[in-house]
Formats: C-alpha cells, sequence, structure tokens
C-alpha cells in the first residue's frame, strides 16, 4: 500500500478537467462582461441619438422615442428597445429632450434583469423664432 501512495498516474486528466473547466469560465464570464456592457453603449448611444433627434425644431417627442428603438432593434435587438421615454424638461436651465431607455442587463447570454439598465440623454431643444 506504501507504493501507492506516492503514485502520480492518472492525475494528468484530473488537472486537465480541473484548469480547463477553471480557464473556461473565466474566458466566459469575461465575454458575458464584454457584451453587457456593449449593450449599454449601445444603449446609452441610441438615447443620445434620439433626443438629439426630438430636439429638432421640426420634429416631435416621439419621433426621438422612435428613432431610439430603431437603433437599439437594429444592434442588439428588440427586446432591448422595450421601455423608452421622452419628455420635455429645464433641467439644463433651458429645454432640452429628455429620452430615458431602461433595458434588460444581460448576465447569461441575453438573458438577464429586465429594466436593470437605465440610461438617459439630455439634447437642448431648437426654435424656429427668435429669442
Amino acid at each position: 500500500m506504501r507504493g501507492r501512495a506516492g503514485d502520480d498516474r492518472g492525475s494528468s486528466p484530473v488537472d486537465f478537467v480541473l484548469v480547463g473547466a477553471l480557464l473556461t469560465t473565466l474566458t466566459l464570464a469575461v465575454l458575458q462582461l464584454g457584451f453587457a456592457v456593449y449593450v449599454r453603449n449601445v444603449v446609452h448611444d441610441a438615447a443620445v441619438e434620439g433626443a438629439h433627434y426630438a430636439a429638432l425644431a421640426d420634429t416631435a417627442l416621439e419621433d426621438g422615442a422612435d428613432r431610439t428603438r430603431l437603433a437599439i432593434s437594429r444592434a442588439v435587438g428588440d427586446s432591448f428597445a422595450g421601455d423608452v421615454a421622452v419628455t420635455q424638461s429645464d433641467r439644463l436651465g433651458y429645454p432640452t429632450a429628455v429620452v430615458t431607455v431602461r433595458a434588460t442587463l444581460p448576465i447569461i447570454g441575453l438573458l438577464g434583469i429586465p429594466y436593470a439598465l437605465e440610461v438617459d440623454a439630455d439634447a437642448p431643444m431648437e426654435s424656429l423664432g427668435e429669442e
């Protein structure tokens, strides 16, 4: 029995499986983090684009919401463009268009926490009249 206690035969496959599982998990976690950051950036950029479009003098606020939904849908899918709201505010000291988007934060693939990601963007309103 003492001769077999120091025997390392058969340990290589076990080491390979343990290290392989750890590296695979780490790689998938980094990829998922990158995807979550990508979704956040897409949603934010779409909100900025929608705010600028809604602030134009010849467009309605709902046109900015439609532009935001379209940009998100094209980049990451319709499921992330569900809750888009556009309002007019004076929070910057001037009339501004504010686009707020609430979307799913992806945790495992495309599955995630609904409405955990919220971004908003402001743009100063244009006017055709002189002030």
